[in-house]
């Protein structure tokens, strides 16, 4: 698998990258550890994950993912030098109160603290694409619609947030820095506050991308393709929805082998779930089998073949689900099965926006 230069960093990442947020919570150490190495094998060098992991965030496994990883790290020192890893620093609290006391704030200190935090359990060194998981201000996402000014406060602003990270580049404890769930008002003044100040330049932004959540192509991508800025794609199967099985029986709670949305009560109150979504994604399935393809075939190949996108994080539970989501790499997609997709895109919109 090729690899290209994310932004204008001097990284070098995978098309395809493993999100790794089951790890500690639906997939153990062992499995976790099997599914690293095979991902590996088959190509793949960039490994995402965060802080806050695993998901669903619960106290008790809170940093759990990075545990994994940092074990996997230390029983295999060899493949550390082999793959790009990127972490996340989680943002003010959203319910989170044993992440800093619940803080609605996110200060530098935090972050210098978060990413200290991170190289411990990772067993590393240095990270090599630090995140800013969601901004340190009201911004309507994960699910949100709407901006709302009443909202706005007095937060920890852009450049002391860059002013942190700034100091652990220097200090070589990251080598680049990205953002997550932004807004194209937030990467513009990251950029621009980097570029007065003298302070590193974002590289990425790691934002849902997925037929049911295509809020990205009206604004944020114009960004992205002008400033040179990667973005990586998460949740590009929808949380599971456009593979299929949930076309039946919805998301059942009574079958939680069926996954996360099943499984989990508090995902199913979240964006991915609602009836919308899973309409619309019923319809997306409907569409690839019409025209020969798997539904999880049809989602991922509109990423990965997708201008927009740098990188499109996957994320498995199993090895039999790694291996399908890397054979569908070489698949692509018709311009009238393209014209179809689009087409039911502006009949029903995003319904996990």
């Amino acid at each position: 698998m090729q690899t290209l230069r994310l932004g204008l960093s001097d990284l070098h990442i995978t098309p395809i990258g493993l999100g790794t947020m089951t790890f500690g919570e639906q997939v153990g150490t062992e499995q976790a550890h099997a599914i690293l190495d095979r991902a590996l094998d088959l190509g793949i060098t960039l490994l995402d994950t965060a802080e806050m992991y695993s998901v669903p965030a619960r106290a008790e496994t809170f940093g759990a993912t990075e545990t994994i990883l940092g074990q996997w790290f230390a029983k295999r020192p060899e493949v550390r030098q082999k793959v790009v890893l990127a972490t996340k620093v989680a943002g003010p609290s959203r319910g989170m109160p044993w992440i800093r006391g619940g803080a609605a704030d996110l200060k530098p200190e935090h972050i210098i603290q978060a990413c200290e935090d991170s190289l411990r359990r990772l067993q590393t060194e240095v990270i090599d694409l630090y995140q800013i998981h969601w901004p340190n201000r009201h911004v309507p996402a994960f699910g949100g619609i709407y901006f709302d000014p009443s909202k706005v406060s007095e937060q920890t602003g852009i450049e002391a947030q860059l002013r942190a990270l700034d100091q652990l580049v220097r200090e070589g404890k990251v080598r680049t820095i990205g953002l997550s769930n932004e807004s194209p008002w937030g990467v513009m003044s990251f950029i621009k506050v980097a570029e007065q100040m003298g302070l590193p330049r974002i590289a990425s932004v790691q934002n849902p991308y997925a037929l049911v959540n295509r809020t990205l192509d009206n604004g944020l991508d114009e960004v992205l393709f002008h400033e040179q800025v990667g973005l990586l794609a998460y949740s590009p199967l929808g949380f599971g929805s456009l593979t299929g099985k949930y076309d039946g029986p919805g998301f059942d709670p009574a079958q939680p082998q069926l996954g996360r949305l099943a499984q989990f009560e508090t995902m199913r109150k979240q964006r991915w779930a609602r009836p919308e979504a899973l309409v619309a994604a019923r319809r997306y399935n409907a569409l690839a089998r019409e025209h020969g393809l798997t539904p999880a075939q049809m989602a991922l190949a509109f990423c990965y073949r997708n201008w927009r996108v740098a990188s499109t994080l996957i994320g498995v539970t199993s090895l039999a689900q790694l291996e399908d989501c890397v054979a569908a790499w070489p698949t692509t997609l018709s311009p009238e099965l393209l014209a179809a997709i689009d087409a039911i895109r502006w009949e029903l919109r995003d319904p996990a926006q």
